[in-house]
């Protein structure tokens, strides 16, 4: 039978980041203009796809690749307060004991990642971490990533918090769970028609026992 990998999002999904990125973007909303995110409003970015999200912030196109690189200097701060979601330091290292292959997909820094997982003793874990910026989508990172480790997409299961998550694993074929607990909304994830919709860390376990 062959091992299967487990590929994870890492802001939303395995730590819990989107408190801290809000206000991160609230405070360059003047620097790269757009409009800051109140609660209301984050309710309803909630429930839209990543592009839906830019054309709402009337954020230029040209500026995303540098906004990305100012946020993730901006995290790196605060790296060391950030937890990871609630359940999910278990679920990870039962995963890991089964026999799994655990590895990331992110667009966030490899260097936060690796800091963070450091910090809550959750490195080891983990058989790669691959950092790329992407604005709509990771499908192009995931089928590098597959190619160069020569990993079966049929092998792979992805996990992440956003549409664009699902959007991307659907493109490259291999399945997805979406997970609630992160930045888009269950009704927004469902939307998207992932395989599988999960409200905490623990059912992957079941879930991915029987794929």
């Amino acid at each position: 039978m062959t091992q299967k990998v487990i590929i994870f999002d890492f802001d939303g999904t395995i730590a819990d980041t989107v408190d801290a990125l809000v206000n991160i973007a609230n405070r360059l909303a003047v620097e790269f203009g757009y409009i800051q995110i109140s609660a209301d409003e984050l309710k309803l970015l909630r429930n839209l796809t990543a592009r839906e999200i830019i054309g709402y912030s009337g954020i230029p196109i040209f500026k995303i690749p540098f906004l990305v690189k100012k946020v993730k200097g901006e995290l790196k701060n605060k790296i060391k307060d950030l937890q990871p979601i609630s359940g999910m330091a278990e679920t990870l290292i039962e995963l890991e004991k089964r026999g799994y292959r655990l590895g990331i997909i992110t667009s966030n820094s490899e260097e936060n990642v690796i800091e963070f997982l450091k910090c809550h003793n959750l490195d080891y874990l983990f058989e790669f971490i691959h950092s790329g910026v992407t604005i709509f989508g990771k499908t192009t990172i995931i089928n590098n990533v597959l190619r160069q480790r020569q990993i079966k997409p049929q092998s792979v299961i992805y996990v992440g918090d956003e549409t664009r998550d699902v959007d991307a694993a659907k493109r490259a074929n291999i399945k997805v769970v979406a997970v609630t607990w992160g930045f888009n909304s269950g009704e927004a994830l469902t939307r998207e028609k992932p395989d599988f919709l999960i409200h905490h860390p623990s059912d992957l376990l079941e879930i991915i026992k029987n794929c």
